[in-house]
């Protein structure tokens, strides 16, 4: 990136702005690709915490504050810097799931049921409808919800998840 700034800068200082304008749609372009990756690391942490959540039908304080984080940071993430737009549009999430999905599969059978299971086992294990569609639901949130009151949205639906009663009893 710092050698397209200063290719940026010479052209505009020799007056060539149709290559400067190049310049800026590609630094624009960069930009927002390293911003969708930071949210597809994100999509795959929170995967992971749905995945061990699922197959253990508990939820643990800290898969729920890794949840709630993920969804927090991917709320910031995604908000273009005019705050009225976002990188990945409400209904555009599927494709992204999916692929996190898969990502995910491989950190998660490290750390579901002590790691016991290969990640083809833990695979064949998930009911994958159920597990995108508390990804969608909670990432909805980012689109419906004021900053302020995101935090509490998130873990009422979190308390809707397997063991999310008996963590809300415990608070």
């Amino acid at each position: 990136m710092t050698q397209e700034l200063v290719e940026l800068r010479h052209s505009l200082l020799e007056g060539r702005y149709d290559d400067a304008l190049m310049l800026v749609d590609e630094l624009e372009g960069m930009g927002k690709q390293a911003i969708l990756r930071n949210i597809e690391s994100f999509l795959v942490r929170l995967l992971v915490h749905l995945i061990k959540n699922q197959v253990e039908q508990r939820l643990t304080h800290s898969w729920l504050v890794s949840i709630s984080d993920s969804i927090l940071q991917i709320s910031k993430l995604n908000l273009k810097d005019n705050q009225s737009s976002h990188y990945i549009k409400a209904n555009a999430w599927d494709a992204y799931l999916e692929e996190a999905l898969e990502e995910a599969i491989l950190p998660a059978s490290l750390e579901t049921l002590e790691g016991k299971l290969k990640p083809k086992q833990l695979s064949s294990r998930l009911d994958r409808v159920a597990l995108l569609a508390s990804a969608v639901q909670l990432l909805h949130l980012t689109y419906t919800t004021p900053r302020k009151a995101l935090p509490a949205r998130i873990n009422d639906i979190l308390t809707t998840l397997p063991g999310g009663a008996e963590w809300l009893e415990e608070r």
